[in-house]
Order: C-alpha cells, then sequence, then structure tokens
C-alpha cells in the first residue's frame, strides 16, 4: 500500500510576529488567514469559513496565547471566502472586537442579505455544504472603519485605507512592522501552485458583484504608494517582488476588460468569457516559463476563471444600463 503524502501544515510562520493559516478551503494553500502577535495581544486578518474555526484557534495555542488576548478579528471585505468564520470566531474570542468596512459592517450584524447574495451566487444547497450557518455578530462588538484610520495592537499600528475595485466593501491594511499590506482581493490572487521560474503569478480576481476596473487600477496605486517590501494576500500567502507583480496585475486588469467588452451582447456569454479568460491566463503563465500544461492551469483556476466571468458579465451589464439613453 502506497502511503499518502502528509497533509501540509496549515501554519506557516512569516517572521514580524505573523503566522499564515490556511483555512483548509477549497484545497490546501488555497485560502489564508492571518494571525498578528505582539507583545501578547494579537489580531486576526480574514477568518475563512466556518470549518476554519478550529485551526484558528489552534494558531492561538501556538504562541500559547488564551482567547482572550486577541483584540481584534479584522475582516478585509465579507465575502464568506473571507469572513464566513467571523461570528463563530467571535462568539470564542471574549474580548475582540470585529473591525469591518462600514458597507459591510450591516451584514455582519444581520447576514441574512448577505446569505442571499452567496445564495444567488453558489446555491442553496453548496451555500450551505460549504459554508455552514453564518452567525450574526453583536453591534456593540463592531468597529467601523474610516479611511485612514489606526488602530493599535500593542504598540503595533494598523492602518485601514478604503481599496474598492473587488468590492465597495473592501478595505485594506497597512502593517509599518512588516512593511506590507494585507490586502484581500485587491492585490489578486497568487497561488503558489502557478509559482514559474520568474517568480509568483499574480491575476485579478472579478468576482461579482461590485467589480469596477478603474477603482481597483486606483486601490492598487494607493497600495503601492507606501512602497510595501511585500504583500499578504488571501489566495495565497506573503508575496515579494511587489512592483513586478503590480505591473502584471494592472495590464490583466485591463487585458480583462478588452476581452470582456466585445462579449457584452454576445450568446452564451458566461462560456465565451470563460474560455476568454482561460486563454489569457494560459497565455501569461507560460509567457512566464510555466511548466504546467494548459489542462493543469485550468483545472486550478476552474473556479476562479467561472467567478470572474460572472463578475465581468455584472459589470457589463451595470455599463450598458449606465450609458443607455434616457
Amino acid at each position: 500500500m502506497t502511503p499518502r503524502d502528509p497533509a501540509p501544515d496549515p501554519y506557516q510562520d512569516l517572521g514580524h510576529g505573523i503566522t499564515a493559516i490556511d483555512t483548509g478551503y477549497v484545497r490546501p494553500r488555497f485560502d489564508a488567514a492571518y494571525l498578528i502577535v505582539e507583545a501578547g495581544r494579537a489580531a486576526f486578518v480574514d477568518t475563512g469559513i466556518n470549518a476554519a474555526l478550529p485551526r484558528l484557534l489552534g494558531a492561538l495555542e501556538r504562541h500559547a496565547l488564551a482567547p482572550e488576548a486577541v483584540d481584534y478579528v479584522i475582516l478585509t471585505h465579507v465575502h464568506l471566502d473571507h469572513a464566513g468564520a467571523a461570528g463563530a470566531l467571535m462568539r470564542a474570542l471574549p474580548r475582540a472586537r470585529l473591525v469591518v468596512h462600514p458597507r459591510g459592517a450591516p451584514h455582519m450584524i444581520d447576514p441574512r442579505a448577505l446569505i442571499a447574495g452567496a445564495t444567488a451566487v453558489y446555491g442553496a444547497e453548496e451555500l450551505a455544504r460549504t459554508y455552514g450557518t453564518i452567525e450574526p455578530v453583536d453591534d456593540q462588538r463592531v468597529l467601523v472603519t474610516t479611511d485612514g484610520m489606526t488602530l493599535d495592537l500593542a504598540g503595533r499600528p494598523l492602518l485601514f485605507i478604503d481599496t474598492p475595485g473587488h468590492a465597495r466593501h473592501h478595505h485594506c491594511v497597512w502593517d509599518e512592522r512588516s512593511h506590507g499590506w494585507f490586502t484581500g482581493d485587491t492585490f489578486g490572487l497568487a497561488y503558489p501552485e502557478l509559482a514559474t521560474p520568474q517568480g509568483r503569478y499574480v491575476l485579478p480576481t472579478t468576482t461579482p458583484v461590485q467589480f469596477e476596473p478603474e477603482a481597483l487600477k486606483a486601490s492598487v496605486q494607493r497600495l503601492l504608494a507606501r512602497d510595501p517590501a511585500c504583500m499578504y494576500l488571501t489566495h495565497y500567502g506573503r508575496v515579494d517582488d511587489v512592483p513586478r507583480l503590480a505591473e502584471r496585475l494592472l495590464e490583466q486588469v485591463d487585458a480583462m476588460v478588452a476581452l470582456a467588452r466585445p462579449l457584452a451582447g454576445a450568446p452564451e456569454r458566461q462560456a465565451h468569457l470563460e474560455a476568454a479568460l482561460g486563454a489569457l491566463f494560459c497565455e501569461r503563465l507560460h509567457a512566464l516559463g510555466s511548466a504546467l500544461d494548459d489542462a493543469r492551469i485550468l483545472e486550478l483556476l476552474a473556479t476562479d476563471i467561472e467567478l470572474n466571468a460572472q463578475g465581468l458579465g455584472v459589470w457589463l451589464d451595470r455599463e450598458a444600463r449606465a450609458t443607455a439613453p434616457g
């Protein structure tokens, strides 16, 4: 009997008191939450889905920290792969406050609209199977951010800026200690399996329903203005070589918009968008020297291609309504 490869360690020490936590969503190294520890106090950035709760609490145990040591649970935005476990985690952390964008806060306090939106994307059966019950958070424990606001974590400043483009309820978090941004989905996706001889490969995420290309590019430029040493992506992990990745990310935003516009009124638009996106990502990866064949690339990106195509479709329809006469 051939032994199975051991499961990868869900915890990765990134230095500066930061631990990446593989939430176990979809596949290994797909979805990360982060634990920041400073002088015996802690903050989580993003949570993954409900099934991640044991790993989140396990990260505290690895640092010999009690749940009472957590001051903040920070959500970059309220999409469920980032915020699905927020209610359950807050219930386990008696002193923590939930830190969330003002547009996202109502959905954490009363998640019914969030659940309805996710149901429209995933379907009720898939939502229940994958995400479980989305628990509300007491409004007295919710801290709403403003653009330029700074929180203090045991003397460690965490700066928040508004970063629309992927979602209007998205902010990013600047950690001066590591000189890095916690970017949620604003700086795109960079799965480790897609690394190339030239380094990590990053692609934009245009998932439904609030993709706005110009806003996204402006948000990325705001991140770059601080000359970051690294980015902490939810999908997945820390990336360095930020200027190169940013250039490729922004170029692909424009390329995705360019391929989508001619398909605005096409029959079978979703299928055409998915095919065009798949071809774009394969071409970009091969240009970087990736050894993966097209079939493997499309397998790894299947969910993202489907959701990106849906998001581009929503954006095309919104753009058409905005420019319609009368």
